[in-house]
């Protein structure tokens, strides 16, 4: 970067067309195709398409995207529609499809051949998507999803790809009988009459993936590159009156080798088609390129103009005119910017010569482009003959913006950290973005302008700020739409070979590649060198990190330095560090930028968005806010991959992923990634991006005071109206507007709150500030809340005690049943009966309303319907059945106090009767099946002390805890599902809300008081999952349609989930219409529900503190009759009164302590039989060692008569402690393997770097001990990398002096638990377990659990 402000410099030089040429871009008459004569069985390598040092026949160089006009004035509209040098093709064509290259219409180009039978089409299209029928049937073909690999048949083995395009695949493959579908198109146009004597091109936006092209039955070439401009000279081919083009497109070709990004692989013309035309001496390109002074204040416009003289003489003293245009914000109105004009001379162009000039213009501080203030100016550029006339005008929208990569010292941070920081115009910003793919529910990836424009829209109203384009440059609309509204962009090549991998065979290595990497490269860079949204260049996506980027990476690098490079799958060659889907824990010290990275540092994907997801956001964000050497990141990604289908079946309409086309193979779900739908509404973790994505931190700080802090870099938050309200209970009760906030860039302000009301000590108060919109904006109109705080002013005080508000002078009668096992609590106005022989309610009726009806269920419930990040835990939830839990009561006691209550004690074993698992079914829809096995008595299970207390007035509290069996399994949830009448229909509750929410994506969700129907909260994914989850609820209310019901009141930590359908039949139905009907409104609440995290892909599972461990967990609530017209809030304004249990956790040694969250408890144990009672009671004042296992009795001081006995197996493993790993990916370290929970893992690094063969953890036990095996589990997450094959275990006294291998082998591939033992026991303290070779052959290493066994 120039650091002082230049004058205009004119200058011009000459360039040879052939020096600009890329390679592989071959020119000439050919008569025809080689591909004309193809035949069925021909071998690879003969045709165009199967030839990858082919690029393209005839196409034209790549240029920037701009057109030429008749005038300035229409010129200065910058869009194509504006000029009379453009002419759309789009629109009806006429069609064929055929499933193989030999059924093709071999002559269809040539003008006699009758295509009047043709199906007529509208183009642009995807043909697979285009031909998707109302009855569910395929008229030209199949839509195919696939993650990674191709859609023929490949293997990943060096040099594979000679094999070609058309090897036959397994029978079961789509592509067996649609080897390689081809479309023909063909279509007649006129030439305007005013275009006599110019240059006509014919322009291609987006074909997939190869086309050949005639003009009146003559062959003019072909094309490869699906995603960037392929335009052709035609003038020579044109006749006089209607015309006729034919373009035959290959759905694959050698091109697709460099095409396999995660999406639905679609063939067809699938963007604009267009004629343009250019006076004989034209102007070929247009570069403008922007220099900020040292103070980024005053700035020079550096402008290139290519003029190319396609006459057959020279061209002597042309000129070249540039003037510059102001944009009004948001608009493409302009103004002349006075003074901003240069002229440069000509001298001479010879025939068939290219001449570069350029010209610098100084404009003294102009406006500034950023996403935050995306100012544009208009560039026309006028091409002058030796009298002046103007022959050639042409303009190009461009920003003034800087940006750069440099070193800064510790004090010119913000943070007070030197580093190596990316800068937008002085400033270190932070991009806030998504990855984006192309896709329509209707169109496939032929996308409207109107679509585009709706989702930058959504974006801007989520304060995303940025956007990587993946995997392939993008329509170019989308690049004038995110310079004009502020979307910063990486534009990406069209390069993922993903199915060769990054190793041996991977086509970055391949010298054929070469040119088809650099010119993929090249032709993105020339397409968009002018949009200053473009703020990052990337090499492409997972292909690889061989010398053919680094060729690339020079070429770009000559062309435009004025943005740097990223690649992912090597940074060693390009200009900035970034990764994959790191976890929080390397994120957390890669942002202190100490690592052995390249810095600054850009997530290029992260927050994988698949389902119900985006868990620890907020937790990545406070790591790259605190400091500058993370520059951002891409959540993946931006919308749902799906188009829409219908059943033939049932003629229902669904969107459709994966599998639903009966493509095969496919990876099914994997497509639906996006925080918004396939018609691009939000999903519930939109409402978190926007929330953690917003430009304004707001706190109250300890005094009371709020303090707002500008997050953005360049404008005040002048432009925004600051609301105060104040909430009592969840209900608004007054509010204000702060005057103007007029808050600078990286600065804060704070003020007091000013609300006079008096404060309630039995209420909760709440202040929630908002930043609104002042005026209407492109995206939202004026008063549209862009960002938001909530924070609690006061917490409620105590209310009273249920036991004394529930009194009654009415009497309460028990009855037991001894036939049917059940006993009935009656009472004034309610009947309440439970279920003996499994400790739940039976039925519950209040006045004439029944609020839970005899037959209908209650259960412990611990799972849920697994979304999609819970790949991590489902099998484990199968395994043991959590779906399918039975309870069955071990004792009962029940006894009537002088008060009126009632209280019953339940001890309950819950426990599934058989495994299961999940079976995928060929429509997509699962299901749950048992194994034949049972399990035995000391398998997984629950043991539960639940003890109900009824009182006079109909309320009931439960206070229960529930302990597993196993305290390291992490479960789905742990609380109660209760199925009410389908009648309870409209849900109120007073909680964080109004859309899902979990414990690790709750912060853009706020606790106020919501109302809606139960069937609202149903959230229609596309596949069904886990949904309407609700955290922090106080009291949750369920209604009829008269306002009679029940409401259910938080004692402690409560999460609530109401829905029309339970979890197994959200688990086994593949779309919403394929639920079955209604058999009631089913509800959860829960102690806790696990968090989402984002194991779907690569990010890990929940944090420790988000999961639900089986160990001890208490899950208690109040249920009390709801009459219309009641208050909910004086209904829930209840203390527990009810005997609380007390709770055991036994840690991995064996030591049992114990609790009661009643106050001033005093707790009582036994030890032993529970039936010895003359055994007396111990006082418990220190933790109890059951490493031996046996029997425990406990019970709370006041309650001897409801004592509960737990019984624990000894403990057979070894206690031992991590003393030194080889290799560990931060936030999944050695401790994994010993933390006794099968959800977590050990894994070696891969963020960055990968580490090699072999690794190796040292164990501690502390002492000598004697050890006979070990135990040795694989992850258990559903993935595979790194699961260990080859090991070795060698023991040491001291840790640094190790033996020869006490055992070494080859462990089985198996996802269970694996033991080793030794031939004869060994004495050690410290243990070498050495992980020689994985399962998969890949380096990684991983583990689940890892257990030294005792003799």
């Amino acid at each position: 970067m120039k650091k002082q402000f230049v004058m205009a410099v004119l200058a011009a030089f000459s360039m040879s067309l052939a020096a600009q040429n890329l390679e592989g871009f071959a020119y000439g008459d050919v008569k025809a195709p080689r591909g004309y004569g193809y035949v069925k069985g021909q071998e690879a390598g003969l045709v165009e398409w199967e030839s990858p040092t082919e690029l393209s026949l005839n196409k034209e160089q790549p240029k920037a995207w701009f057109f030429t006009f008749a005038n300035n004035e229409s010129a200065r509209k910058v869009l194509p529609e504006n000029s009379e040098y453009y002419y759309s093709l789009d629109g009806t064509w006429s069609f064929n499809w055929v499933a193989n290259p030999w059924e093709r219409p071999v002559d269809f180009f040539k003008p006699e051949y009758n295509v009047s039978e043709w199906d007529k089409v509208q183009v642009p299209m995807n043909w697979n998507v285009y031909g998707l029928q109302p009855d569910g049937s395929q008229k030209y073909g199949t839509p195919i999803y696939v993650n990674q690999p191709v859609i023929f048949k490949h293997q990943v083995a060096v040099g594979d790809w000679k094999g070609g395009v058309m090897r036959e695949p397994a029978q079961h493959h789509t592509t067996y009988n649609a080897r390689n579908e081809v479309g023909s198109y063909r279509r007649t146009f006129t030439v305007p009459e005013t275009w006599k004597g110019r240059q006509v091109y014919i322009n291609f936006d987006g074909v997939d993936s190869f086309f050949y092209l005639w003009i009146n039955g003559q062959y003019v070439g072909f094309s490869k590159n699906s995603r960037n401009l392929a335009a052709f000279n035609i003038t020579k081919y044109l006749v006089k009156g209607e015309n006729i083009v034919a373009v035959e497109v290959y759905r694959n070709s050698d091109a697709s080798f460099l095409e396999a990004q995660d999406m639905f692989r679609l063939p067809g013309i699938f963007r604009t088609v267009s004629l343009t035309s250019t006076n004989p001496v034209e102007l070929r390109d247009v570069r403008v390129r922007t220099d900020l002074d040292a103070q980024y204040k005053d700035a020079v416009a550096n402008i290139e103009v290519d003029v190319r003289n396609l006459t057959k003489k020279a061209a002597k003293k042309y000129q070249v005119k540039a003037q510059l245009y102001k944009n009004t914000l948001y608009s493409d109105e302009n103004e002349i910017v006075e003074g901003a004009t240069a002229t440069v001379a000509l001298d001479k162009v010879v025939a068939g010569e290219t001449k570069c000039v350029k010209l610098d213009i100084p404009v003294a501080d102009p406006a500034k482009w950023s996403a935050e203030e995306p100012n544009r100016y208009t560039l026309v550029v006028n091409l002058l003959d030796k009298k002046g006339n103007v022959l050639e005008t042409a303009s190009a929208y461009f920003g003034f913006r800087e940006v750069e990569i440099r070193d800064t010292k510790a004090e010119d941070d913000e943070f007070g950290l030197a580093g190596r920081y990316y800068y937008l115009n002085g400033k270190p910003i932070k991009m806030k973005g998504v990855n984006r793919h192309e896709n329509n529910l209707e169109r496939g990836h032929a996308l409207t302008r109107e679509q585009m424009t709706k989702e930058v829209m959504i974006m801007l109203q989520g304060n995303i700020n940025h956007v990587r384009n993946a995997h392939y440059p993008d329509a170019p609309y989308w690049y004038y739409l995110c310079d004009k509204y502020g979307i910063y962009l990486e534009d990406e090549a069209n390069i993922e070979s993903h199915e060769y991998y990054y190793g041996d065979a991977s086509l970055s290595h391949v010298p054929e590649f070469t040119n088809a990497h650099v010119a993929r490269v090249m032709e993105m860079a020339h397409a968009t060198i002018n949009s200053p949204a473009v703020c990052i260049w990337s090499l492409g996506n997972e292909a690889g990190p061989g010398d053919n980027f680094v060729k690339a990476y020079k070429t770009l690098k000559a062309f435009d330095a004025s943005r740097p490079v990223q690649y992912e799958r090597n940074n060693n060659i390009v200009d900035m560090g970034s990764n994959q889907y790191p976890s929080i824990g390397w994120t957390r010290e890669a942002v202190k930028g100490k690592m052995n990275i390249v810095y600054p540092f850009h997530i290029s994907e992260y927050a994988h968005s698949m389902g119900n997801a985006v868990g620890n956001l907020v937790d990545y964000w406070e790591a790259i806010e605190s400091t500058n050497f993370f520059m951002g990141g891409a959540i993946w990604d931006w919308a749902d991959q799906a188009f829409w289908n219908v059943d033939p079946k049932t003629g229902d309409k669904y969107m459709a992923y994966g599998g639903d086309f009966g493509d095969r193979p496919n990876d099914h779900t994997f497509c639906m990634n996006g925080i918004v739908f396939p018609d691009h509404s939000p999903k519930p973790q939109y409402h978190e991006v926007k929330k953690v994505y917003q430009n304004a931190g707001i706190k109250m700080l300890e005094n009371g005071e709020v303090q707002i802090f500008n997050k953005r870099y360049f404008k005040c938050l002048c432009d925004l109206d600051v609301k105060v309200t104040l909430w009592e209970n969840g209900k608004q009760i007054d509010s204000y507007y702060m005057p103007d906030m007029k808050i600078a860039p990286r600065t804060a302000k704070t003020f007091k709150l000013k609300f006079n009301n008096k404060l309630a000590a039995d209420k909760e108060y709440f202040v929630k500030v908002q930043l609104l919109l002042k005026k209407d904006m492109p995206w939202a109109k004026r008063g549209y809340v862009q960002m938001e705080e909530q924070m609690l002013l006061q917490g409620a005080a105590k209310a009273a005690l249920l036991a004394d508000v529930a009194k009654s002078d009415s009497e309460v009668t028990v009855l037991e049943d001894s036939v049917n096992l059940t006993t009935e609590v009656l009472g004034n106005g309610f009947s309440i009966v439970f279920n003996n022989k499994t400790g739940v309610l039976e039925s519950v009726v209040y006045g004439t309303e029944t609020v839970f009806e005899k037959g209908n269920s209650m259960t412990l419930s611990a799972y849920r319907a697994p979304v999609d990040n819970d790949n991590w835990a489902w099998n484990r939830w199968f395994n043991l059945g959590l779906y399918n839990l039975e309870d069955e009561v071990m004792s009962f006691v029940s006894q009537k106090n002088s008060d009126g209550t009632v209280v019953l004690q339940y001890i309950v074993r819950s426990q599934a009767k058989h495994p299961g698992r999940r079976v995928k079914n060929e429509d997509n829809s699962f299901t749950l099946k048992s194994d034949a096995r049972e399990f035995g008595e000391n398998e997984f299970h629950f043991i539960s002390n639940r003890i109900w207390t009824i009182y006079p007035d109909g309320s009931v509290e439960l206070n229960s805890s529930v302990t597993g069996s196993d305290a390291a399994v992490a479960l789905a949830r742990v609380g109660y599902l209760l199925q009410l009448p389908k009648s309870l229909s409209n849900y109120t509750y007073y909680g964080r809300g109004p859309w899902n929410n979990y414990n690790d994506r709750r912060t853009g969700a706020f606790i106020q008081q919501y109302n809606s129907t139960v069937a609202e909260q149903f959230v229609h994914f596309p596949k069904p999952q886990d949904m309407a989850n609700r955290e922090e609820v106080r009291w949750a209310a369920l209604t009829n349609r008269n306002g009679n019901g029940v409401i259910f009141v938080s004692t402690g930590a409560l999460s609530t989930t109401a829905l029309p359908w339970n979890d197994v039949e959200l688990t086994e139905a593949a779309h919403p219409y394929q639920l079955p009907a209604s058999s009631g409104t089913w509800l959860h609440l829960d102690a806790k529900v696990n968090g989402l995290g984002g194991n779907s892909c690569g990010q890990g599972g929940p944090l420790d503190h988000d999961l639900v461990k089986a160990g001890d967990n208490t899950v208690a609530f109040i249920m009390r009759p709801v009459k219309a017209g009641d208050n909910y809030e004086e209904l829930a304004n209840v203390a527990s009164s009810g005997v609380i249990p007390v709770v055991l956790k036994r840690d991995l040694r064996g030591t049992v302590t114990m609790s009661c969250a009643k106050e001033n408890s005093e707790i009582y144990y036994r030890l032993g039989e529970s039936l010895n009672d003359s055994i007396p009671g111990t006082v418990y004042t220190a933790p109890v060692d059951m490493s031996k296992g046996g029997e425990i009795t406990v019970w709370e001081k006041a309650t001897p008569e409801l004592a509960a006995t737990y019984k624990y197996d000894e403990i057979t493993s070894i206690p031992i402690t991590v003393a030194f790993c080889s290799s560990r990916e931060p936030g999944s370290g050695a401790e994994k393997m010993l933390d006794g929970d099968p959800s977590t893992i050990w894994h070696t690094m891969y963020s960055v770097t990968v580490a090699s063969y072999p690794h190796w953890i040292d164990f501690d036990a502390n002492d000598e001990v004697t050890i006979k095996g070990f135990k040795y589990m694989p992850r258990q997450d559903g993935g595979n990398n790194g699961n260990v094959k080859g090991y070795k275990l060698q023991i040491s006294a001291d840790g640094k002096n190790w033996s020869d291998p006490v055992a070494e082998g080859e462990l089985p591939y198996s996802s269970e638990m694996q033991t080793v033992l030794f031939k004869a026991p060994v004495k050690a303290r410290f243990v070498r377990f050495t992980a020689t070779s994985s399962q998969n052959g890949q380096d990684f290493g991983s583990g689940a659990e890892f257990e030294l066994i005792k003799e």
